[in-house]
């Protein structure tokens, strides 16, 4: 199959030179890598907060509060799954994350490390059953529809309910980045982590926006390739194939997405 015809290709060279060039990334590669261990440690030292408020959550075995979704373990790690209003529906990036990474071998994993997996979404439970039942999802999923959880934890934002906040920015700081006001509402991406001890249970950290990248995997697949992920806001060379993100479709040249 030939490429779209304007689709740019990388330079060709000769083995030697290719040689020469990925040796100079590879340079890269390892301190990025170097560096990426020091920042994970450095996370593994970050200070926590105690969760003083009573959280009440809705699953298949009824209410639950937030000690309740430790399962007995002492991690728990919440997937806030946004939701569509308009349709009652899980959004398609939390979909998509669900069916790679929700599974019982990636939550076997965790399990080993005395760490839970917990969805959580503002719909209700029904709504939430039903999709996913659809599906055939096994993994704990729970509803904090009328609590504070989602706006306390930054994922669902309503200035009626709580003052707009996200990535650690307030509404002013987010505007300023270019969002339209219009915008600032509803679910968006996060997860959050917890510890507890006993019966005492302490935030640890959450990650917003692309702060949730590397949790998924086909981003790695696709950084490795000569056209990356193929999203607009990628710094790649003239008439490499880009497209809004999240959107689908096959290549696309810059100034031609729709």
């Amino acid at each position: 199959m030939a490429l779209p015809e304007g689709v740019g290709r990388p330079p060709e060279v000769t083995r030697e030179q290719w040689l020469a060039a990925r040796k100079e990334l590879l340079t890269e590669e390892k301190e990025l890598r170097r560096r990426l261990d020091a920042l994970n440690a450095e996370r593994r030292r970050l200070p926590m907060v105690r969760v003083e408020k009573e959280y009440v959550f809705e699953g298949p075995n009824g209410k639950a509060g937030l000690l309740d979704l430790f399962e007995g373990r002492s991690q728990l790690y919440v997937h806030h799954f946004m939701w569509l209003d308009e349709t009652d529906t899980g959004c398609p990036s939390c979909t998509a994350a669900a069916e790679i990474h929700f599974t019982p071998a990636y939550l076997a994993h965790l399990h080993e490390r005395d760490i839970t997996f917990a969805a959580v979404a503002r719909a209700p439970l029904p709504s939430i059953e039903a999709y996913r039942a659809e599906r055939g999802w096994t993994f704990p999923w729970y509803s904090s529809h009328g609590g504070d959880f989602n706006y306390d934890f930054h994922v669902t934002l309503d200035e009626s309910v709580a003052p707009v906040e996200y990535n650690y920015r307030d509404k002013e700081e987010l505007l300023a980045t270019g969002l339209p006001e219009e915008a600032l509402k509803g679910d968006w991406p996060g997860n959050s982590v917890f510890l507890r001890d006993g019966d005492e249970v302490f935030h640890t950290y959450s990650a917003y926006a692309r702060g949730l990248d590397q949790l998924f995997t086909p981003y790695h697949f696709l950084d490795l390739t000569p056209y990356g992920r193929q999203e607009s806001w990628e710094d790649s060379p003239e008439g490499w194939p880009q497209k809004p993100t999240y959107a689908p479709g096959k290549l696309t040249l810059r100034g031609q997405c729709h």
